[in-house]
């Protein structure tokens, strides 16, 4: 698990360029930079890449408000957030072709968020032995696409 704790995810994590704020607080204000990877804004809710994805197109639905779990979260704002993640399938299989998907939630770091204090949902394209010797073996994913392509195609399939 040292590998998951270098120094740049603890910036990631932390987000030491916006002391107080996290990563998912912050990411709607830093649209227009270059490296941000929001696919979408929605009204209660935006979608964004995982910058650290199990697969290629590895979204994420996450609140404007910061909660660390969904029963905090207003009835309307659960709601988007299912409509976007039905969205990102479509899209997802338009863009990827992927021949299933994970879908989920993981409340509390005991539970596997990596970042537990605001709640989001994870949308994970899958293919049949997407599962390669290096994630087993070495806890290392190969994806075979940049961020910032798969943002691009992804946010140009949305609209």
């Amino acid at each position: 698990m040292d590998h998951l704790w270098s120094p740049w995810r603890m910036k990631y994590v932390t987000n030491n360029e916006s002391p107080g704020k996290c990563v998912f607080c912050a990411a709607p204000s830093e649209i227009n930079e270059p490296d941000n990877l929001i696919v979408h804004l929605g009204k209660l809710a935006y979608v964004i890449l995982n910058r650290y994805p199990y697969t290629s197109g590895h979204l994420m639905i996450v609140p404007y408000v910061h909660q660390a779990t969904i029963e905090h979260l207003h009835a309307d704002t659960r709601a988007e957030m299912v409509e976007l993640a039905n969205d990102a399938l479509g899209i997802l299989r338009s863009v990827y072709h992927p021949e299933g998907f994970n879908i989920g939630i993981n409340l509390g770091s005991a539970a596997g968020a990596g970042i537990a204090e605001h709640v989001h949902m994870h949308v994970v394209p899958r293919w049949d032995g997407d599962t390669n010797f290096m994630s087993t073996v070495a806890g290392t994913r190969v994806i075979p696409e940049d961020l910032l392509t798969a943002r691009d195609k992804i946010k140009a399939a949305w609209k």
